[in-house]
Order: structure tokens, then sequence, then C-alpha cells
């Protein structure tokens, strides 16, 4: 098989590259975009942002020069090879010679729409969009597949570079034990807040200053929340299944993943195999995990005869005492730098890097301090709330509300730090598309997974 960039650059000279629309010019597709220009076959057709002057300016700062964007119609970019900046998502979404959109907003409600529309005008989708992923992923990908389109992950953000260890693994004939991520985690970051997050992660104001920083964004790694997500992600992509108690986050360096990331049986932390876990680079003093895997991502497998078991040592592999289980880990990930190869897999492979196949994982709304009734979430990262990871049944069977819909909504009643709240603690505005598309999906599972009617039913 012809490598990918060969496959690209006979496009190009072919004059028939792929076309693609990117909707959100923030740090994701801010770094996407200073790496699009020097992939050969890929042209970005267009860039819908609500401010078209702040996409341009992230052109600006990235690298771009005048006359690779500021076509002032769709015609004009197609002439000239160029990019046209609106701020129309649904009219990039309907143009006709785009092949593929990228999502990068982050926002759920958004990315629910944008996916649906591209069902609609049969574009594939890159769902960077992580919480639009975990919210209603499950139902997206199969409204895709009907639809005859693909629906992946975005290759260089986590969930997809775990997704391909997964498959690595699995190809190879390992069973997957565990699969993850590192971060940076305490358990007081829990309760952290725009205000406190700087701090926490260490940046002075002048690094915030001069950088595309969104304090809200960032607490959301930091609080637990986007892990939660991603793990969400993985769980629903690779058919893995989060613990009962959702995640972890274990101290663990990369020599120790094989020995702590193993069955509680075989003296390890997971109550079962076939799951998923974050790993902090802290100790819960505070101290530095040594060979952290703070940026990275790893895959657990398990050696199946004495015959590989002996294998692994003989080439060096570390595994536990036993020498049963194995870890492989890839330090970094680049994020958007790395985009490009979702874009080049399915332009001349026609598949997807990480697609959502079940619905094993759910990430829920946990209150961050007592909220009172009347109070307006906040969303991801902001001062009331964080998300936890579920199993999908207990999250169904619980009516809990996902983080995903935890934004502008508003408390019927109060809720005691710490507690997960449910739907029946919000005010549900039924006319919100996200919310019909996560109860649609919601009344699906449960038919599927043959659980009872939630508990608000079954009292009616």
């Amino acid at each position: 098989m012809a490598s990918m960039f060969h496959q690209l650059k006979a496009l190009a000279a072919q004059g028939k590259p792929v076309r693609v629309g990117l909707i959100g010019a923030g740090k994701f597709g801010s770094m996407f975009l200073s790496q699009v220009p020097r992939t050969p076959g890929v042209h970005l057709l267009g860039i819908a942002d609500l401010s078209p002057a702040r996409a341009q300016a992230a052109l600006q700062r990235v690298g771009w020069v005048a006359g690779q964007y500021g076509a002032r119609s769709w015609e004009e970019a197609l002439r000239h090879g160029s990019t046209f900046i609106q701020d129309d998502a649904e009219a990039l979404i309907a143009q006709p010679q785009i092949d593929i959109i990228i999502d990068a907003t982050g926002s759920p409600a958004a990315g629910i729409r944008h996916a649906l529309l591209c069902c609609a005008h049969r574009k594939h989708i890159i769902m960077v969009n992580v919480e639009a992923d975990a919210l209603a992923g499950p139902l997206l990908a199969r409204r895709a597949a009907e639809a005859g389109i693909l629906y992946s992950m975005a290759y260089g953000d986590q969930p997809a570079l775990i997704a391909e260890m997964v498959d690595w693994a699995r190809t190879s004939g390992f069973d997957v034990v565990c699969a993850g991520k590192g971060t940076k985690y305490l358990p007081q970051y829990h309760q952290s807040t725009p205000d406190t997050v700087w701090g926490h992660y260490g940046f002075s104001e002048e690094q915030v200053a001069g950088g595309d920083f969104n304090a809200q964004m960032f607490n959301s790694f930091l609080d637990g929340t986007k892990s939660a997500l991603e793990m969400a992600a993985v769980a629903n992509a690779c058919g893995l299944h989060p613990a009962d108690s959702g995640l972890a986050f274990p101290p663990c360096g990369v020599d120790d993943l094989p020995t702590l990331l193993r069955p509680r049986a075989d003296g390890g932390l997971l109550p079962h195999a076939g799951t998923v876990e974050v790993v902090s680079s802290l100790e819960r003093d505070g101290r530095p995990v040594s060979r952290d895997l703070r940026w990275g991502v790893y895959v657990t497998f398990e050696a199946p005869t004495d015959y590989v078991r002996d294998c692994f040592a003989q080439y060096g592999l570390r595994t536990d005492a036993s020498g049963r289980y194995a870890s492989m880990y890839k330090p970094y990930h680049l994020i958007g730098l790395e985009l490009g190869y979702s874009v080049a897999s399915i332009a001349v492979r026609g598949q997807p890097t990480g697609s959502t196949l079940g619905f094993n994982g759910d990430t829920v709304a946990v209150a961050k301090r007592d909220l009172q009734a009347g109070e307006r979430l906040d969303g991801e990262g902001g001062y009331m709330v964080y998300g936890k990871l579920m199993p999908a049944a207990a999250s169904l069977n619980h009516e809990a509300l996902p983080i995903g819909l935890a934004h502008g909504i508003v408390l019927r009643r109060a809720v005691a730090a710490g507690q997960t709240l449910s739907w029946a603690d919000v005010s549900i505005d039924d006319s919100r598309e996200a919310i019909r598309v996560r109860r649609d999906m919601e009344a699906l599972f449960r038919s599927e997974m043959g659980l009872l009617p939630p508990p608000s039913e079954q009292a009616a």
C-alpha cells in the first residue's frame, strides 16, 4: 500500500485535492491551520468561526500570508486555491465542493448540530469536539453510517491515539487489559475554577496574555472533566468498560504501567480487565512521578501464552513481575498539529482514525460546591460542576445529567457538593436539539441494554 503522503501528492498532481472545511479557529483549529499549507493534496476551502476576524488573526499568528486566505466568495477560493472565511457553519457544510468537515468548536450542542448537517449533506466529519462525542456520539455515529459518511475521531487528540494503540494490540493478538492517557491530577483539582486554573498549571500572566488560552477550557482539562470525556469516548470506540467508581487517576510512571494497570486479582489496581484509566503525573502529596506520562497515551495488554511471555522478556519489553502484563506507550501527542492524518486517512483510505461504536461510558455532572435551586449551570470547566466517568448503564439507571448539557440549564432544586446531578434536578427545555438527541439516544440504548424504564417513568 502506498503511503498516505504519496497518495496525497498524487491527488495534488492530478489537480484533485481533498477539500476541507474547518469550523472553529480556536487553539486546536489554529494548530491544524499551522500545518495544513504544508500538506500536499489538501485544500482548506473554508473556515466558519463566530468571529471571522478572530479566524483571520489566527491565520496570521500561525504564519499564513496574504493570498492564502481572504477570498471574497467560494468561487474565488476555488479558483485561486485560497480559503474563504465567514461565520455560517451551515453554509460551510452545505458547500458542494467540500468533502470533509472538521468540527473544532468544543460546544456539545454545536457539534451535534454540525454532525447531523453533515449527515444531511453527505460530508464526512472529523469530530475534534469530544464534548459532543461523549454526549451523543453513539447515536451520531449510527446516523452517519446510515447516511454513508465517516464519523471520525481527531488524530492528534488522545482518544484517537489510544484507539489506534488498542487496535494495534488486538490486531497483534493481545487482549487489552487497560487503555488510557496521562494527565496532571490531584484530588483537589475537582474543585478548580477559572479563577484558580493558571496557578495550578504554573502559567505566568505573561504566558496567558501572549497565547490563545481560554480559562474555562483549560480548567476542564484540570478538574477531571476532559479526562472523563475522553475516556468515555475511548470506551465507546474500543468496547472497553469503565469502573463503577469512575476514574481513579493513580500516580503512575511509564515503568509501572504493567504493574499497576492490571487486575486486582493479579496485584494491580483495576477492578476488571478491559477498562480505561488515566494516570497522574503527580503523587498525592504533589511530588512529581518518576518518568511520568502527563502528555502521552498507553495500552496495557497480556501475554496469552508462556511462549509470548518469554518473547516479552527476550526482546526487553518491560512487564510486571510475572512477565505476563506489558505496556506500550506514546509519550506525547501533538493535538491539532497531527490532525492532517485524519484528513488523509479519510481521503485516501476511506477510513476514520477511530470511531464510536457503542455506548459503554458516559460523563455526568457532579457538583463542585453546594448548588441552590434557581442557579444556572455554567458547564465544563466552570465554577459549578465537573465531569465524572460512569458506566453507561449506571448513568441511564440513575438518570444522571450528562456534563455536556450542564451549561445554561437551571436547577429546580438544591444539589449538595459532590453529588451527581440528575435530570430531575434541572428544568428541561425539550425544544433544544441537543437535549432531544440525547434523550433519543438514551431511549435507544436503554432498550438495547434491556434496562427498565427510568424511575421517573416507572413512578408515572
